[in-house]
């Protein structure tokens, strides 16, 4: 990982002042969002020793990606964030390809369908079957851990409630990004912390939640995992920042999953906003989360 020449608080009010200049605003079209995704996805370092190529995983487009030295019979299935609207393999990338590093795994990035041309239940039928075609080419589900980030976090513990319901094998364990875990946006620091998240708001959620599940009145545990029935799901680790709206989403489950007896653990980083992982060539917080992340996957896989 990279040297960081800066103060870290003095980057990190930096990337934060930047999102602040550039917010989700509701003026903005979802082709634009879309467009800002990508090109910022773009403008990140790949770290060096990535390799990365597309594959057809059952119907679902993906890509397989490593960085340096790494087990290829232990898989990191990846969904990428973006309000299940936006988001893409490609943006999230540098990400992936990091935590492969640290992780010494092969990761699968899954491009699954987005909202609006395809809601829900589209990305969680393309998550599923990715993780069945893995399953059906071979690979021990003690050998993948399931992944994803935001709403991609979200889609990560859906899919094992979903595997759970189809009395399918889990997979080893789940690494949940501030996950997206209630579409409804009833946690409290949907209000409290408003005034720091630089990204994330209550309104701005509300409005794409209601693009990939339209009727919030008939709420599904696959849209909104925290209304699931949570026994029997794999070891997980959850990642959160301090000053995210969506705090609440990861808290929540994880007093549920710990009270549902599954071996969960929580890690909310001070002070980082949401998406901070995105941000690990130049921000230490960053570098150490993902750090953390590959350590609780070599652990699970004894490596």
């Amino acid at each position: 990982m990279g040297q960081f020449k800066m103060d870290n608080k003095k980057i990190l009010k930096n990337i934060i002042d930047a999102k602040r200049k550039n917010p989700y605003t509701e003026n903005k079209t979802i082709n634009q969002l879309r467009k800002e995704t990508e090109t910022a996805g773009s403008l990140i370092p790949l770290p060096e020793n990535i390799k990365y190529k597309s594959v057809v995983a059952g119907n679902v487009n993906a890509e397989w990606i490593t960085c340096g030295e790494v087990n290829e019979n232990k898989i990191f299935m990846f969904m990428h964030g973006g309000g299940y609207y936006r988001g893409s393999v490609a943006a999230t990338r540098a990400t992936v390809a990091r935590i492969s590093a640290e992780a010494k795994v092969k990761c699968l990035s899954i491009n699954y369908r987005l909202a609006p041309e395809h809601p829900f239940p589209a990305a969680i039928d393309d998550t599923y079957s990715a993780y069945e075609w893995l399953i059906n080419e071979g690979i021990s589900p003690e050998h993948i851990i399931v992944s994803g980030q935001s709403a991609g976090g979200g889609l990560c513990l859906a899919l094992l409630l979903k595997i759970k319901e189809n009395n399918f094998s889990q997979p080893l364990g789940a690494v949940a990004l501030s996950p997206w875990t209630d579409l409804t946006q009833s946690g409290k620091t949907m209000v409290t912390n408003e005034n720091i998240d630089p990204i994330i708001s209550k309104k701005y959620l509300d409005r794409f939640a209601k693009l990939y599940f339209p009727d919030s009145n008939n709420m599904s545990h696959l849209a909104s995992p925290i209304i699931g029935e949570l026994s029997g799901l794999p070891d997980m680790l959850i990642q959160v920042g301090s000053a995210e709206t969506m705090l609440d989403d990861s808290k929540r489950f994880y007093e549920k999953a710990k009270k549902a007896n599954v071996n969960a653990k929580l890690e909310i980083w001070e002070d980082m906003f949401h998406g901070w992982h995105s941000n690990a060539h130049i921000l230490k917080d960053a570098e150490d989360a993902i750090i953390s992340i590959g350590k609780f996957c070599r652990n699970l896989f004894n490596q």
